[in-house]
């Protein structure tokens, strides 16, 4: 295994990219759209794949592929907001079952980690499949996210919002209109700076999210998308679709909201148009951040009929001192921290990480370490989600200087939990 030749190259066949990706995940086109048309939001000098010098493998298939999307990422600017940052957005990642178990996935990521730094961007991030993947290969999990189902005609209470809420419009419309990928990402880069850990995609990737292809709609409604506008400028919007359901004759229609977006009082507007729906019975909303209002607005938990915890963004440190300086800290710290990294070298060792008037610098130093950790605990609490302290309760962080860990961690952290990342 260790003499395997294996060379991550750019794809230049979009047709064998698209039938690896669909065999690995398997999973069969149904219908007659191009690979282009089903590659959007994946640029094509952002695919790559896998190539071995084995006589056997099938021509008709890549050993392993992986592709990135360009987004933009809300990570904390120090007042209780968010900046958005450049960052690589992982996807589409998959071995052949035929070549498993011989090194293509690790292959695969160190070529991602360091043509990502190559291109000047300084983190990386990702949906996991398998969640206890990538933690192997530098990703910490910085976001949590919940599914909620609600029953219908749900009461939120929310006594500060209300006049904001009644000043808005809310208006439903299909997700085949004409300019739909346009006003959800304006949407979305509007509402991000105020939603730390929110994701937005360049417009290929919403001109993917908007296309409709036919098996998207057998025997099920088009998806709908629910705005909220102040002023005739939208403020939010949802994502929803509805599937027939009757119980005695009676109706108990399911209404699957899988994206929402918007501002508190807006967020509040929707929700309380998708509880109201006619034919409804269960509204099942995803995505939904660990501290989303909603909860406060319902009284907990368990005025829930079902809630589940799922990990939602993992984040990954390219250029550890680039990475670390392009967000904000509301803390003052200055701890020597000894980093491992196996698949970024660059970032491995001592570093004395000083942050001062919410600005951070992370230099070489031959101090003693303070605090060892990998480079996986860095990317989970650089949203301010990932407590470090919790972290070295649990054996994963290590201290050496009484109350170093405390110290990293007050900078790092956040007043709010990060906000639950859109699916890419």
């Amino acid at each position: 295994m260790a003499d395997l030749e294996i060379r991550v190259v750019r794809a230049t066949d979009p047709d064998r990219y698209l039938a690896s990706d669909l065999l690995i995940w398997f999973s069969e086109p149904v219908s007659d759209e191009t690979a282009e048309a089903l590659l959007l939001g994946v640029p094509e000098h952002q695919r790559f794949v896998v190539e071995l010098p084995d006589a056997d493998v099938d021509p008709r298939f890549h050993p392993g592929v992986y592709g990135v999307r360009p987004m933009q990422l809300s990570v904390p600017d120090g007042t209780g907001a968010g900046r958005l940052l450049p960052v690589a957005g992982l996807t589409w990642v998959g071995v052949h079952p035929d070549h498993r178990r011989r090194g293509l996935l690790t292959a695969m990521m160190r070529h991602h980690v360091e043509q990502t730094r190559s291109e000047g961007v300084h983190v990386s991030v990702l949906h996991a499949s398998e969640p206890g993947i990538y933690g192997r290969h530098g990703y910490g999990l910085a976001s949590l996210e919940l599914s909620v189902d609600l029953g219908r005609g749900t009461t939120f209470v929310a006594p500060h919002l209300e006049d904001e809420a009644a000043a808005l419009v809310t208006r439903m419309t299909s997700m085949s209109d004409e300019g739909m990928a346009e006003r959800r990402r304006a949407c979305e880069l509007a509402v991000a700076p105020s939603c730390v850990g929110a994701i937005v995609g360049e417009p290929g990737f919403f001109a993917d999210l908007t296309h409709v292809v036919p098996e998207d709609v057998r025997d099920k409604e088009v998806p709908r998308l629910l705005f909220a506008m102040q002023d005739g400028r939208d403020v939010g919007y949802a994502l929803f679709r509805r599937t027939h359901k009757w119980d005695n004759a009676r109706p108990g229609a399911v209404v699957d909201v899988h994206a929402h977006h918007a501002t508190p009082a807006a967020h509040l507007a929707l929700m309380r148009r998708l509880v109201d729906l006619d034919l409804a019975g269960t509204i099942k909303v995803t995505g939904v951040a660990q501290d989303d209002p909603m909860l406060s607005w319902i009284a907990g938990p368990r005025a829930t009929g079902n809630l589940n915890t799922y990990d939602s963004l993992w984040v990954r440190l390219v250029d550890l001192p680039e990475a670390l300086a392009a967000r904000g800290y509301e803390a003052d710290c200055d701890v020597v921290v000894e980093v491992a990294d196996e698949s970024a070298p660059w970032n491995a060792g001592r570093w004395r990480i000083r942050v001062e008037q919410g600005a951070a610098e992370a230099t070489r130093t031959e101090d003693d370490a303070e605090v060892s950790l990998s480079i996986a605990a860095l990317g989970a609490a650089y949203l301010g989600g990932g407590n470090l302290a919790a972290m070295r309760r649990a054996g994963l962080v290590a201290e050496h200087r009484p109350g170093a860990v405390s110290d990293l961690w007050r900078a790092f952290r956040t007043d709010v939990p990060p906000y639950a990342s859109r699916g890419f």
